[in-house]
């Protein structure tokens, strides 16, 4: 748990960077834009690797129940994994309808994968893992709130909302039917 839980923490405090901008401003102005870019993916990197093989050893000792959640729950969190995807989509296609309404994709879909998991997921690892990333992209959204950036101007549904929900979807499917390769569990178990 202890690897789990650190991967978390390096991971979404160098990401929690990003919000505090005199202080990423002071780091790119001492290290350079590119220096600053390099730590930033190798600590991104590291803590990933943190992350999935915390939680591997986590899962691998027995997990922690917590709660119970009802079985309905997995469905309920099937096209909220979708939405993720499509939203995680939308961040990087050309703008449209979807990014323009959602305003920062990313964090939507961060906060809908979270959530998802969370309502199918009753183990204490779970709860750590994706309460974690919850309750950072709820701060995130946040601080971008605060900070006045709106994400972009509104537009109507076009080419980049077509990218999103096929690319999207695409994924979303893959994930879905190897979620037991990649993650070591059924994703409907």
């Amino acid at each position: 748990m202890f690897l789990l839980i650190l991967g978390i923490v390096i991971f979404l405090g160098v990401h929690t960077l990003t919000t505090l901008r005199e202080t990423r401003t002071g780091l790119i102005e001492k290290y350079g834009a590119s220096g600053y870019k390099a730590a930033y993916s190798i600590a991104s990197l590291v803590s990933l690797v943190l992350i999935i093989y915390g939680f591997g050893t986590y899962r691998a000792g027995g997990y922690i129940p917590v709660w119970n959640p009802p079985f309905a729950m997995a469905y309920v969190a099937v096209p909220l994994t979708w939405i993720a995807f499509i939203a995680l989509a939308a961040s990087h296609a050309p703008t449209g309808k979807i990014k323009s309404t959602l305003k920062h994709p990313m964090l939507v879909g961060v906060k809908s994968w979270a959530l998802a998991h969370l309502l199918a997921n009753g183990d204490l690892g779970s709860m750590i893992l994706f309460g974690s990333f919850l309750a950072w992209a709820v701060y995130d959204r946040i601080k971008v709130k605060k900070r006045g950036d709106m994400g972009p101007a509104p537009a109507p549904f076009g080419k980049g909302d077509w990218i999103a929900i096929g690319v999207g979807t695409v994924v979303w499917l893959a994930f879905f039917a190897f979620h037991n390769a990649l993650i070591g569990v059924r994703a409907l178990s």
